[in-house]
């Protein structure tokens, strides 16, 4: 490594904050060559460019280090959570000096039986078709064992070792060395109670604690503002790749419900919530922005308790910029039911809006304003999951094992996950395309003409010079060194 390089990695190495976190080292072409975890990433990455006498005697860290040129990290808020991102990284990326995860069968990966009465939560070193859930796999044995038991205090769950009692009537004594309460969590529990925890440990398995996610997007968006188009790229992709493992997915949920009659878990929520009938037709509003920009909305329907795709929409948000989430929902369900109404279209039985107060507050004004007869609206709070009323009534705490609340929450982590998909669209079109900016001697409407004709900057890449060059103000000069810019920035 040029001393002028290792002097400036070890200058950026000392900045570094002493918190967990995942860091990933690049060679000279910005590859990333290897991904490691830290408890302290200033201590764990200064290591490598002041390494001891064992650390350079070590054939294979000696190598690693000789090609660094560069890195990334990527701050976490515990080392549990470091060493789940790690494989997570590992298996996006495939890194060279990561040769312990070139087969994922070697290494430990964890198992939840789901047909179960009560999960387990196991060690296993293969992947079986059998109806269970995998997570992983990690590198470090001893560090995901010790997450199974950090796991077990957290969340309440069983181990492989674990010999539950059965009390009758359903209940379960969970561990034999707790008397009263585990943890904090009662150590008797029916088995939709247990099934709970069992989510909540999988959702953190599944790394669903979204704070590195949106710190990421925060430096990726500031990135881009910045013109560092190819940080921003590289975080777009680390976002991708993360965004693509956090997803909310309520598995235990889903599979509930399709083992009840769905007729009366519709029959159930109608009635806890004052509706008239059973809401067999409901729509579920959702927002999404990083910091105020790439605002856009979501809505999603469900038919009879099923989602009907066909009839899923999204939206820009036109008429302001900004971020403001209560002005977006008003925009966004007016837009939707003023053209219901104007195709003679009949609105569903139940809205949904992902928010409190303001937010349903905001979509029964969109109503008001446009001097339409509102259905029934509520708001589904994620504090406590707490359904909100546009009226005097007092907010609505249902039990978290009710069929009629799980199927909300099922609606409202769709209508998420189908405005985060739009917004994750928008951002890589802009980060893409904002590439061109960087290309000097092109102006605004030079772009915006090649843009028109090529749509992308990947179908620039795949136009030919003779194409770029019959743009009307490009020619072949420009064409050429267009060609040469976009292939060596090909990242972006």
């Amino acid at each position: 490594m040029p001393t002028v390089g290792l002097s400036k990695l070890k200058e950026k190495a000392r900045r570094l904050p002493s918190t967990p976190g995942v860091y990933l080292m690049k060679d000279r072409l910005g590859s990333v060559i290897y991904v490691g975890k830290a408890k302290s990433l200033r201590k764990r990455v200064s290591t490598y460019f002041q390494p001891s006498r064992s650390f350079k005697s070590q054939p294979k860290i000696r190598a690693l280090v000789e090609m660094i040129r560069d890195f990334e990290v990527v701050e976490v808020k515990s080392e549990p959570e470091a060493l789940l991102l790690e494989g997570q990284l590992i298996k996006k990326w495939r890194p060279k000096y990561n040769t312990d995860f070139t087969d994922d069968k070697r290494f430990l990966l964890v198992r939840v039986d789901q047909t179960r009465e009560l999960p387990r939560f196991t060690l296993a070193r293969f992947k079986k078709e059998d109806g269970a859930r995998y997570f992983g796999p990690f590198a470090h044995a001893q560090h995901i064992r010790k997450t199974l038991g950090e796991m077990r205090r957290q969340f309440g769950v069983l181990l492989s070792d674990s010999n539950p009692k059965t009390l009758g009537e359903g209940r379960f004594q969970l561990y034999e060395d707790v008397r009263s309460e585990l943890y904090g969590f009662p150590n008797i529990v029916s088995v939709d109670e247990y099934l709970d925890r069992v989510e909540n440990a999988c959702a953190f398995l599944e790394g669903k604690s979204r704070e590195w996610l949106e710190e990421i997007k925060e430096k990726m968006i500031a990135a881009s503002e910045q013109k560092q188009f190819e940080k921003a790229a590289e975080l777009r992709d680390l976002a991708f790749a993360l965004e693509a493992s956090l997803k909310k997915t309520r598995k235990f949920e889903r599979e509930r419900l399709e083992r009840v009659d769905l007729s009366t878990v519709l029959d159930g929520l109608g009635k806890a919530l004052g509706l008239e009938g059973p809401p067999q037709s409901m729509e579920c509003f959702d927002i999404s922005h990083i910091s105020g920009t790439f605002v856009v909305a979501s809505m999603v329907r469900f038919e009879g308790g099923h989602p009907n795709k066909q009839q899923y929409r999204r939206y820009k948000i036109r008429s302001f910029e900004g971020n403001d989430d209560v002005r977006s929902m008003e925009e966004v369900v007016g837009r939707r039911y003023r053209r219901l109404s104007d195709e003679g279209k009949p609105f569903p039985n139940l809205i949904v809006i992902d928010g409190g107060l303001g937010q349903v507050g905001a979509a029964l004004k969109a109503f008001i304003g446009q001097d339409l007869e509102p259905p029934a609206i509520v708001g589904l709070a994620k504090k406590h999951e707490t359904v909100i009323f546009p009226d005097a009534r007092p907010p609505l705490r249902l039990p978290f094992s009710d069929e009629g609340l799980q199927l909300l929450q099922r609606m409202r982590d769709e209508a998420h996950r189908f405005a985060n998909s739009y917004n994750a669209d928008l951002r890589s079109k802009k980060v893409k395309e904002s590439l061109l900016d960087d290309f000097p001697g092109l102006g605004p409407e030079k772009r915006a003409r090649l843009l028109t004709v090529f749509k992308s900057v990947d179908q620039l890449r795949q136009a030919s010079l003779a194409e770029l060059a019959g743009v009307e103000g490009i020619g072949p000069i420009t064409a050429d060194r267009l060609k040469a810019f976009l292939s060596a920035n090909r990242k972006s």
